[in-house]
């Protein structure tokens, strides 16, 4: 291999972390033992694997804040590394570039200082003084993703970074993640993130041998490799018991050990009983049995809401003009996707009754009953342990109209007997999920409601809810931001659309039949919003060139121009080339099928080729009357 060559490799793509049999267990349950991995430059990793497998834990171990118990973990000289918290935690005091700020040696330093000021720029943040504490949730995590951006990362470690952030906020880090210079080890659930994200997947489970998957290239190579190892490992399983029932029937028939022959073979009956159930332990399926109770059937129609309409004080959440009009029936799959913030909570709180409309009205049928998913979990008391959580008096639930042990009802979520005397507020973020949606199926239901039910659930437990929520009888209003859940269970998709002006604040909720439309909305309405911005800034260069008074009068008393009139006639070309461009574009763009069919930007476009032409017109007036002073001719 030539020396450059091999100069070029070390220099793109060197070992920035080597980890060498790990071990780590939470209390006496290992979580991960005997990991050997490394991450090279240029990686963009996606962490995977079922919760409680110990993904967060390792994250917290490579950045240096949890310790292992055994093996080792070497370092690429002088590498930096950044870590992005499931839930980062702030100085309530603190204002936005204070916290950016927070980690770094001096606050005063000009370069971090001046790169915190393009990460406010680069990452639309609200303005440097605004306290973090008034930020919602997903706000909060792209500030905290510029205070470890600020860092400097060779790689950055991020750790379910899309929960809370809004669609645009998932759209927007799709975008960075996936042209990033840095190396990246990200855990996340959601599925179309961790595609396009990622060109190396590693699944973290006890089941794998070593306990890892490793596998080069994305998500779907991942899940290629995946469907042919169980496929290989069940046909091993099949073929090692066939061979242990014929080794365990020539042991019965009592046959003498004399020989080292006849001794070779049992030991390898006792070897074969080892191999066969390892294999048996590496190809069971743990799946939570999810059945919603459903409530004895009523009238169809379940809820009608009629033109209504919400504010608070100048804040619209559901917009007046026009009001909504909604209709939830047995078998409705409803899904609301919009900025964090919009309203989506509210919207949920007035269809069910919690939250009185400004205008219009909303019937509810008498036989309505409904189970609500909360986002935040406040319903969940972190000090109650987990039997206690689902089974408050006694050791008995009752479900679906039979008294059921809390042990084995809490078996259905995968929770075992050692755990159930575990604090709430010990359990990630995953169980916590999975103990909500126990509580839930405890309450006959004919409307679910989920508000960001797919935060922290790991990949099967998505699966298996998915499917029951297909199969649900009832109906189902669903908050997601995860697009593969959200597109496998709604029929109907009501997103909130900040982008267009009416007199009663800037919001409109529109209807689509599927996330299909919605994406070919939301792709379209981009495209009109990159073209807003190149034309306004386009429009303020030719409006900011250099205006002088260009009167006659005052023209012909010069004698010969100023040193600022030189420059501007020397200038005046470039500038009326650029103008003319500019306007041979905005022509372009307003004879394109998506403008001509949107009046809004149409009408837009026209104003701004107004706008340059008339600036066309002064520009070369402007040169005819320098020309004519004789100026400029040496």
């Amino acid at each position: 291999m030539p020396k450059h060559f091999v100069s070029w490799y070390n220099q793109f793509m060197s070992i920035l972390v080597n980890a060498y049999q790990l071990k780590k267990s939470f209390s006496s349950r290992p979580l991960f033992t005997g990991l050997t991995f490394s991450i090279e430059s240029g990686e963009r990793i996606g962490l995977i694997g079922p919760n409680g497998a110990g993904k967060s834990t390792l994250l917290r171990i490579l950045a240096g804040v949890e310790n292992l118990e055994e093996g080792s973990i070497s370092l690429e000289k002088g590498l930096r590394i950044a870590y992005l918290e499931q839930v980062p935690s702030f100085n309530s005091d603190d204002s936005v570039q204070s916290s950016i700020l927070g980690n770094v040696k001096d606050p005063h330093n000009w370069e971090d200082l001046s790169l915190a000021n393009e990460l406010i720029s680069r990452l639309a943040l609200p303005p440097a003084e605004t306290l973090i504490s008034s930020l919602s949730g997903g706000w909060k995590k792209r500030v905290a993703l510029a205070r470890e951006l600020l860092k400097r990362p060779d790689l950055l470690l991020l750790d379910e970074p899309t929960n809370h952030l809004d669609i645009d906020g998932i759209y927007w880090l799709e975008n960075y993640l996936s042209t990033a210079r840095f190396s990246t080890l990200t855990v996340t659930h959601d599925r179309v993130f961790l595609q396009k994200v990622s060109n190396r997947i590693i699944e973290l489970d006890r089941r794998n041998p070593g306990g890892l998957l490793q596998v080069k290239g994305d998500y779907l190579a991942y899940l290629k490799l995946k469907e042919e190892t169980i496929s290989a490992q069940e046909h091993a399983e099949t073929k090692l018991k066939n061979t242990l029932r014929r080794e365990s029937e020539w042991l019965a028939r009592g046959a003498k050990a004399r020989s080292t022959k006849q001794q070779a073979r049992i030991e390898r009956a006792y070897e074969l009983e080892k191999e066969v159930e390892e294999l048996g332990y590496r190809n069971q399926k743990l799946k939570l049995r999810i059945d919603f109770q459903e409530a004895d059937k009523g009238p169809k129609k379940l809820i009608a809401a009629n033109r209504i309409s919400k504010s608070y004080g100048e804040k619209v959440v559901i917009p007046a003009i026009p009001p909504l009009d909604l209709l939830i029936t047995y078998g409705s799959r409803i899904g609301l996707l919009g900025a964090n913030g919009c309203g989506k909570t509210t919207l949920l709180k007035v269809l069910i009754g919690e939250e009185e409309t400004d205008t219009g009205e909303v019937f509810r049928s008498d036989q309505l009953q409904v189970a609500w998913f909360e986002q935040n979990r406040e319903c969940l008391d972190p000090n109650l342990t987990i039997l206690k959580t689902v089974c408050p008096d006694g050791d008995y639930v009752d479900y679906k109209g039979a008294k059921v042990h809390a042990i084995g009802y809490l078996s259905r979520f995968l929770f075992n007997k050692e755990q159930l005397d575990i604090p709430v507020g010990r359990l990630s973020g995953g169980e916590q999920a999975r103990l909500l949606i126990a509580r839930l199926m405890l309450k006959k239901a004919n409307l679910l409601v989920l508000d960001e039910p797919t935060n922290d659930l790991d990949l099967a437990t998505l699966d298996v809810l998915q499917d029951v929520l297909q199969d649900f009888r009832g109906a189902v209003i669903l908050v997601s931001h995860d697009r593969y859940f959200l597109d496998q269970v709604a029929s109907q998709i009501l997103a909130f659309d900040e982008s267009i002006k009416s007199t009663k604040g800037s919001k409109q909720i529109l209807s689509f039949e599927g996330l299909n439309q919605w994406e070919e909305w939301y792709k379209k309405r981009d495209r009109e919003r990159d073209l807003e911005r190149d034309l306004e800034r386009d429009t303020d260069r030719v409006v900011q060139t250099p205006q002088i008074a260009n009167t006659a009068s005052t023209a012909k008393k010069k004698k010969k121009l100023s040193f600022n009139e030189q420059k501007e006639f020397e200038g005046m070309e470039e500038a009326i080339l650029h103008a003319e461009e500019l306007l041979a574009k905005l022509i372009e763009e307003s004879s394109r099928p998506e403008s001509a069919n949107n009046p809004t930007l149409l009408t837009e476009i026209s104003k701004k080729m107004d706008l340059t032409q008339k600036e066309i017109d002064r520009l070369y007036a402007r040169w005819t009357e320098l020309a004519d002073l004789g100026i400029g001719k040496g």
